[in-house]
């Protein structure tokens, strides 16, 4: 399958003097302050590469400086590389006329950043219809696929409030609405969660993992957080000093890190978090065979929980709790036993 974002060799380096840096850089092995020494040239990013498929949630995450939110902001060219090429869907965005580019925004590519920059004299539906309305398109229609776009992040009936009657975490969800409102092939998010009280920002952890499995959205997600990564991303890439140093699975990033940078980061981590319920669940047709119970009353769970969380549920109960999916469809079940089973599975 050919990827929707194909990132190839970027380079970024701020200052007058980047291209003779550059040429340094790709002869010699040369450190970030030295080029900053002699050529007074920032290494903001190092010969980055990376893909992302159709539906991939893909994580970059890196302590502050370390080039993440200046590599994401390359895809839709809020920066102009100093070297390499960036593709949406085959075509090379940095070889785009600016009014491609302006057309490539409104309709290929959405935006989510910590910052939402909300407009406050617009209704939340007038806000999340903005993208529409740059495309031209008539009232009546951009306010049916705003509303849909409210539905999607659980805002139903907020249209006609304004930004400052809604909280901190609504109005991330309005941030959310409005980049899904064109239908994007890509969404860029930069750290969209990170101001947010812990609680909040796990709910729309949670809805934003559910949502994009649903709509299959193609997402770029920038975070300095591992648990986050772990628990949104398909595949995570680390990155140190703008470079990009490991690029796998939250599995492979945990159990297999490439040196010691990357194993500090993942030193805390429980790999019971690398677990989860569709893998240790039995089937739940497979259940019910066996076992006629009524399951009315079990604890219900995602099927992507943790086992770190079905072990606080179990602790405190008898009963078997019981797995559903995206669409809400009971699709297994975990009693003691299966999470005994993954536990083990989680120490190996």
């Amino acid at each position: 399958m050919e990827p929707i974002v194909k990132v190839q060799n970027v380079w970024k380096i701020f200052g007058e003097r980047s291209y003779e840096a550059l040429e340094i850089l790709q002869r010699e092995s040369v450190s970030k302050a030295e080029i900053k020494e002699r050529f007074n040239c920032i290494v903001g990013v190092k010969d980055a590469s990376f893909t992302v498929s159709e539906g991939e949630i893909f994580c970059v995450m890196g302590l502050s400086g370390s080039g993440k939110s200046t590599l994401i902001r390359h895809i839709n060219r809020l920066l102009e590389p100093t070297l390499g090429s960036i593709y949406i869907n085959d075509v090379d965005v940095t070889q785009i006329s600016q009014a491609e580019l302006r057309q490539l925004r409104a309709q290929k590519i959405g935006m989510v950043f910590q910052n939402i920059a909300l407009i406050p004299h617009r209704t939340v539906r007038d806000n999340v219809a903005l993208p529409l309305e740059v495309q031209g398109q008539d009232k009546r229609r951009r306010y049916e696929i705003a509303e849909s776009s409210l539905a999607k992040v659980e805002l139903s009936g907020w249209g006609d409030k304004f930004v400052h009657e809604l909280s901190g975490g609504m109005q991330q969800r309005v941030g959310l609405a409005r980049a899904l409102a064109a239908n994007p092939d890509v969404l860029l998010m930069d750290e969209p969660f990170s101001a947010l009280d812990p609680l909040i920002r796990s709910q729309l952890q949670d809805q934003f993992k559910e949502l994009s499995k649903k709509d299959r959205k193609t997402t770029v997600f920038i975070t300095h957080d591992l648990d986050e990564a772990i628990f949104i991303g398909d595949r995570i890439a680390i990155m140190n000093d703008g470079v990009i140093v490991q690029i796998g699975t939250p599995e492979e990033i945990v159990t297999n890190p490439v040196d010691d940078y990357v194993k500090d980061f993942v030193a805390d981590i429980s790999r019971l978090k690398l677990v989860f319920a569709h893998t240790v669940m039995v089937p739940i047709e497979e259940f019910t065979a066996t076992d006629n119970r009524d399951l009315s009353e079990s604890p219900r769970v995602r099927e992507y929980v943790d086992l770190d969380y079905l072990i606080d549920i179990l602790v405190d109960t008898d009963e078997p709790v019981v797995v559903h999916d995206g669409d809400n469809r009971d699709i297994g079940v975990v009693n003691k036993q299966q999470l005994l089973h993954g536990i083990r599975k989680g120490r190996k």
